[in-house]
């Protein structure tokens, strides 16, 4: 069985056991996540909602709350002498898939 959910402004096809990083999502580790549920698939075929398929629902636990890696961000302007530059790390949630009902 296997679900299209939606989180971050971002869609992720997950199975259960599947471990994902998906944009930073409030909660601690340990802790129970239930995400929104856009298409189901199992043995019957695809289940597809408008725009949540109703009565379906993915539950994932936190693994870990984190930071990606450094990104160098460096703004320059010709012949003006003006330059800057910048680091951004993207927080993200490592979540793992425990089940999805649909």
């Amino acid at each position: 069985m296997a679900a299209i959910i939606e989180t971050g402004g971002k869609q992720y096809r997950v199975n259960e056991g599947d471990i994902i990083h998906v944009e930073r999502l409030a909660g601690s580790e340990n802790e129970e996540l239930t995400l929104n549920v856009l298409a189901v698939e199992n043995e019957n075929g695809i289940v597809v909602g408008t725009p949540y398929v109703d009565g379906a629902k993915v539950t994932a636990r936190v693994v870990k709350q984190g930071k990606g890696k450094k990104i160098n961000v460096f703004t320059y302007r010709a012949k003006k002498g003006s330059k800057r530059a910048m680091g951004h790390r993207q927080p993200y949630t490592r979540i793992q898939i425990t089940s999805i009902v649909g």
